[in-house]
């Protein structure tokens, strides 16, 4: 099932014109984007290079995995696609419980929620006034229910972000496929953003259509208009965040968050390539989002109780998605008694736990790094920036300083077999490629088996087969511009 959505909304973080920029109206509380100390040594911060993240990117950016929830009639049907004949009635789950959802996710470790609010078979799971295919016309709640509203109030009990998908495609309405349709479509979508279910923070479209319509028959500037202006709009192409070219949530292991949108309809867009890996130098800020689902399919089956995921395999998907420079979206589709199965939860708990075990000790924390080039010699760009645990300080060189290297002390012959590794993205995406070397217990430098070390963007993870150091150096071997690091970690997970 391919899916896409667009990331809307671009208040520039620190940029003052060019594709991705408006005025900053953050609001009180969103992420921080500049580094603020008082010196006055004179040395001043780099410039940001080519496009940034707007401040809804990087509050985005932050939330790292998320679920994706499937639900409707294909629920009931064993069907991935149902056709927009089935019977609402269909529609009944016994025991609906959306805080279910929340807390389970919450507990997971999750930021958000976004729901399929509406599939291509058209049944919208709230009370849509555009559409005679609704919970209202289901037995379920006795047609007075709304999965969205309940899904949407328990997200925010929770702390839980919550976001939507609507499918375009649309069986089972009577105008999809003329000019009409797309007026119809952007009312639905008019419906869910004009806050009457609270702040949406990403909005999903998905790039299925019927036979003998083209998506260049949708009207996607309309659509996007529909859309709370701080909403996250994903696509293939933008302009917001990107599908990352497959469903196994494998991101290019060179990925860069900017892509060329010029030219590049939302869903017509198909350069796999592109997707997977970004484009370096993109005119635009584009990150991407790894989907996947815990299950075999995307629905709910109960022939797939005994096909969840297994823990290894999750730990596998967290490496090449959030460890690739993506977020990652991990769906898990309630059953059909409206809750999460148990199956489902126990991974997911088992998951949180592992991370929580493999992402204990931080080896790095607090070391006192270094480096032979420091911007200006300014303490405000020391080396030791890269491990106070601050998101918002940052190791960088001077302007004309393409190459690098860094340094991170350990305590004694330290064994670890994970480095992560952050750039200060509100000041642009720059490192293209860079090794790693360890001081090993003779006292030799060693370079670091780590597989692919081009690209870093927001978050890099290495894993790699344990050894023992004194030292690690991380040398930045080309960039486009002055590299930024504003974080370095080191772990031995025992994976």
């Amino acid at each position: 099932m391919k899916k896409i959505a667009v990331f809307a909304a671009c208040a520039a973080l620190v940029c003052s014109c060019g594709p991705n920029s408006c005025s900053d109206k953050r609001p009180a509380g969103s992420a921080t984007t500049t580094v603020e100390e008082d010196f006055d040594d004179g040395v001043e911060a780099p410039a940001p290079y080519g496009a940034v993240p707007s401040w809804q990117q990087m509050d985005w950016h932050k939330m790292e995995y998320y679920m994706f929830a499937h639900f409707g009639p294909n629920t009931f049907t064993d069907r991935e696609w149902g056709n927009g004949a089935e019977d609402p009635n269909i529609f009944n789950p016994t025991d609906l419980d959306c805080m279910q959802w929340a807390e389970t996710a919450k507990k997971a470790g999750m930021t958000g929620i976004i729901l399929t609010a509406k599939h291509h078979d058209g049944f919208c799971l709230w009370p849509s006034q555009y559409s005679t295919h609704t919970v209202r016309e289901s037995k379920w709640r006795d047609g007075k229910g709304d999965v969205v509203r309940e899904l949407a109030d328990a997200c925010a009990a929770t702390g839980l972000k919550f976001g939507i998908y609507l499918s375009p495609w649309d069986q089972n309405h009577p105008t999809y496929g003329t000019p009409q349709y797309n007026q119809v479509f952007a009312s639905t979508l008019g419906e869910l953003h004009n806050g009457s279910y609270g702040e949406i923070f990403e909005q999903w479209f998905d790039g299925a259509h019927g036979a003998g319509v083209s998506n260049d028959f949708y009207n996607w500037e309309l659509f996007f208009s529909k859309v709370q202006p701080d909403a996250i709009i994903f696509s293939n192409a933008g302009p917001g965040c990107r599908w990352i070219g497959n469903e196994d949530a494998i991101a290019g292991e060179t990925n860069w968050a900017t892509l060329n949108t010029a030219g590049r309809n939302a869903c017509n867009f198909q350069d796999v390539t592109a997707m997977s890996h970004g484009e370096m130098n993109g005119t635009d800020w584009v990150p991407g989002e790894s989907g996947i689902s815990i299950r075999p399919g995307w629905f709910y089956s109960p022939g797939t109780d005994k096909y969840v995921k297994s823990l290894d395999k999750l730990v596998d998907i967290y490496y090449t998605s959030v460890g690739r420079n993506t977020n990652l979206l991990l769906n898990v589709p309630p059953d059909r008694t409206g809750r999460i199965h148990k199956n489902d939860s126990v991974r997911l708990m088992e998951f949180r736990a592992e991370l929580d075990r493999m992402f204990a000790e931080n080896l790095a924390a607090g070391a006192r790094a270094r480096s032979q080039t420091v911007r200006g010699g300014s303490p405000r760009f020391s080396p030791e920036r890269v491990t106070d645990g601050n998101y918002d300080t940052y190791w960088t060189v001077d302007d004309d300083t393409l190459q690098a290297s860094i340094e991170i002390p350990l305590e004694g012959n330290t064994v670890f077999d994970n480095i992560l590794l952050q750039e200060y993205i509100p000041l642009g995406q720059r490192v293209v490629r860079f090794s790693v070397d360890y001081l090993d217990p003779d006292g030799i430098w060693q370079r670091l088996d780590a597989g692919t070390t081009t690209t870093i963007g927001y978050k890099r993870l290495l894993h790699f087969p344990a050894v023992a150091g004194s030292m690690v150096r991380i040398n930045i071997e080309e960039a486009l511009a002055c590299p930024v690091i504003n974080n370095i970690e080191i772990y031995n997970t025992g994976r």
